[in-house]
């Protein structure tokens, strides 16, 4: 039976009952495949209208791809033997239901959690539909590109509740909890809004870098730039009153208490009230920064602060001034920011140097890369700060390497993506063990034609499939572009490529003529200083 919900003076066409998790699922498949903006919106505002208030936030941050409980320590296995569960004939589970069952899963610890949280998830997949299951295994392997992205949420949001995208995502910015921002908006009214503004101790979205393939590209965009450092480190945001210190992570996760350095240095700054953005690095005693996944070790799950500390200890760097002293800044220009930066932490701030020709700022990139940083950041002076934004006000440029690696193996692909095969699992040549070594995946760099091409092109070379992923014959030789390589423990060869991206197809190479993991090996050492990680066998 249809209803109409009257909310705060303005009415909305409902249906009597919650919504079951089979609506959303439905709507979710059907944004994936409709191709304007408008229409996606449409379905989406649609289905946010119909949502009971205390369903809100758990739709948003599904159809977003992220579940509220965040990370919920359910891995591929665990979801593999609950995709085997006979599918439901019947939907019945509502979106309460999966909410709830992913607060048990989360709240599980200790001995035979594991068991736990595979009981829960078996029989959360046995009352799902077909439809269904494929949805949560997307959803519970990061893999849910459904096209529901933010910025099409943002605008549904807006549409559901009455009032301007913009009022959205501005809200969305200040709070950095999109779910909560639609809750409000469609119970409470757009004029509830105003409530996000910029406040001590509630971290905001930090504003992104596009990239950019040289300095010359930065310079034609902006004509004369602020060009800093780029750190490979982690982004912290630092929030101060008085003495109280308090530190957030790019996921605006308090961290304060795994960065202690951060907080003496912070407490002494004479400005009485500051938020700052910067990232925050494991040097070396010669000053060269550590490898990125060294630097997180300091954020990881079980820390014992004060021997890394001892071990492992951070310096913090910050390149833009958000608040000082009562007074936000993100709305105003870029050159005013670090003036205020400079004001307040000089000792603090990434040096940046105003540039506006190509020899210096070519120069100044060759000496970041041989401190062993990853490059520049290019920043427009006049430009406000866009939390949350992707745009092009900020631009980074780094050192850039390519490899001709071996395709192992791909797996279809979900949105745009659908019926082609899209994530490529890339593998270089161990010729002292006669084997591919498994370097990672990647669908970045991938177009529309590149990826008609290769889907034709491996299913000529299969040779088996497991689930999703398609196994070929080791024939094709891509051309891969990275940024640098990690230690992992996840593949053999203890290596792993770091924003890894498709440069094109070798077709004049053969897979013998595909660089070698011992050619990484080196890179490896010559760009860390540290010895290669081992190379694992099969039976390691």
């Amino acid at each position: 039976m249809w209803r109409t919900i009257a909310k705060r003076g303005r009415r909305y066409d409902g249906y009597d009952g919650r919504v079951r998790l089979q609506q959303l699922v439905d709507v979710s498949n059907a944004v994936a495949e409709a191709r304007g903006r408008l229409d996606k919106t449409s379905r989406l505002a649609n289905l946010l209208k119909r949502l009971e208030p205390d369903e809100i936030q758990a739709a948003v941050a599904f159809l977003s791809g992220s579940p509220l409980q965040g990370r919920i320590g359910i891995g591929w296995s665990l979801i593999a033997q609950a995709r085997s569960t006979i599918a439901a004939e019947d939907p019945s589970l509502e979106l309460r239901d999966l909410h709830a069952a992913f607060d048990r899963i989360a709240k599980t610890s200790g001995s035979g959690a594991t068991q736990v949280r595979a009981g829960i998830l078996r029989d959360l997949f046995s009352r799902a539909t077909s439809t269904e299951q494929d949805f949560l295994t997307r959803l519970l392997s990061g893999d849910l590109r459904q096209g529901a992205l933010e910025g099409v949420l943002s605008d549904a949001i807006a549409k559901a509740a009455g009032t301007k995208a913009e009022a959205v995502r501005q809200a969305a910015m200040m709070c950095g909890d999109l779910s909560e921002v639609a809750r409000v908006a469609i119970i409470d009214g757009p004029e509830a809004l105003s409530r996000y503004v910029i406040q001590l101790f509630r971290p905001i979205e930090p504003m992104l870098a596009s990239p950019a393939e040289n300095v010359a590209e930065a310079l034609a965009a902006f004509g004369e730039a602020a060009f800093e450092v780029k750190l490979d480190g982690a982004r912290i945001q630092v929030h101060k009153a008085g003495n109280d210190v308090r530190v957030f992570s790019r996921a605006l996760r308090d961290v304060t208490a795994a960065v202690p350095e951060v907080v003496d240095a912070v407490r002494p700054i004479g400005a009485r009230e500051l938020i700052l953005d910067g990232e925050v690095i494991a040097l070396r005693p010669d000053g060269v920064p550590h490898p990125f996944q060294e630097t997180m070790r300091r954020f990881g799950r079980r820390l014992d602060v004060d021997r890394l500390r001892q071990e492992l200890p951070l310096t913090p760097f910050f390149f833009d001034c958000l608040y000082l002293d009562g007074s936000p800044l993100i709305s105003e220009p870029q050159r005013s920011r670090f003036a205020a930066l400079a004001s307040a932490v000089a000792d603090l701030a990434v040096p940046h140097r105003v540039i506006g020709d190509e020899s210096g700022a070519t120069e100044f990139f060759l000496q970041s890369v041989g401190g062993g940083h990853e490059g520049l950041m290019a920043k427009s002076l006049d430009a406000p700060y866009a939390a949350g934004s992707r745009g092009s006000a900020w631009l980074k440029i780094k050192q850039v390497r390519t490899l001709d690696l071996v395709v192992l193996a791909a797996e279809w692909g979900n949105g745009r993506r659908r019926g082609w095969l899209s994530n490529l699992h890339l593998g270089a040549r161990d010729p002292e063990r006669h084997r591919l070594v498994m370097l990672g995946k990647t669908f970045k760099g991938l177009t529309d034609e590149l990826l008609a091409w290769q889907t034709g092109a491996l299913l000529e070379r299969e040779v088996r499939r497991d689930g999703h992923i398609v196994f070929v014959r080791p024939e094709l030789v891509v051309e891969i572009a990275f940024n640098d390589l990690q230690e992992s423990p996840q593949y053999p060869g203890g290596l792993v490529l770091r924003f890894a991206r498709v440069k094109g197809y070798r077709t004049d190479k053969t897979a013998e003529q595909a660089d070698t993991l011992q050619t990484l090996q080196e890179m490896y050492c010559s760009t860390t200083g540290r010895a290669a990680p081992p190379i694992r066998t099969e039976t390691d």
